[in-house]
């Protein structure tokens, strides 16, 4: 968060503090593009993902007493959409499951330069364990340091790290083996 931002929310969390409703609104403008971002990445699904940024917003609501920083806030925000992601995957679990080739996927800009490969990390981050992908999904996409990661998951930096490392092995192992079996479709 840059300086100006920090500062921008330190003076909406005080006007906040003395009853401002308006500043709440620019708390949530501010942060929603990043728990919505978290929570598309985590589920895939965007409609899931606004809703779990609904759930964060009204929680955020009900316990701004508790947030004491600019910063304690974009702690406090990333900690509940981790969470509220969890819950979320527990109750899609008691429903029915759906194929992610039988979803249409929304369309979405990528910079990379090969759309296909894209794609299928795409699905590989999905694949993984839900613990193993909250740790790519904030290291890699919200760009969240180690330690940060480790305060946000409520877990030690060593377990991140390793949770990192096997995350990135399997990626790289199933990834190896998608563009080994493109090449023999290619060539047969």
């Amino acid at each position: 968060m840059t300086e100006q931002t920090t500062e921008r929310m330190e003076h909406a969390l005080a006007r906040l503090a003395r009853g401002d409703g308006s500043a709440f609104t620019e708390i949530v403008r501010e942060h929603q593009a990043m728990v919505f971002s978290m929570a598309y990445h985590f589920l895939h699904d965007a409609g899931l993902a606004e809703e779990t940024a609904q759930e964060v917003f009204l929680r955020l609501h009900r316990n701004l007493g508790d947030i004491r920083s600019a910063a304690h806030l974009r702690l406090w925000l990333r900690k509940v959409t981790n969470r509220c992601l969890i819950d979320t995957l527990r109750r899609q679990s008691a429903r029915p499951q759906v194929s992610l080739e039988d979803v249409a996927e929304p369309v979405e800009p990528t910079l990379a330069s090969d759309p296909m490969l894209s794609e299928r990390l795409r699905r590989l981050v999905a694949s993984l364990p839900e613990d193993s992908r909250a740790v790519v999904i904030l290291r890699f996409q919200e760009e969240v340091g180690l330690a940060e990661i480790a305060e946000i998951l409520d877990i030690p930096i060593n377990t991140v790290k390793s949770r990192l490392q096997r995350a990135l092995d399997t990626l790289r192992g199933k990834l190896a083996a998608v563009m080994e079996a493109g090449k023999h479709e290619s060539l047969g």
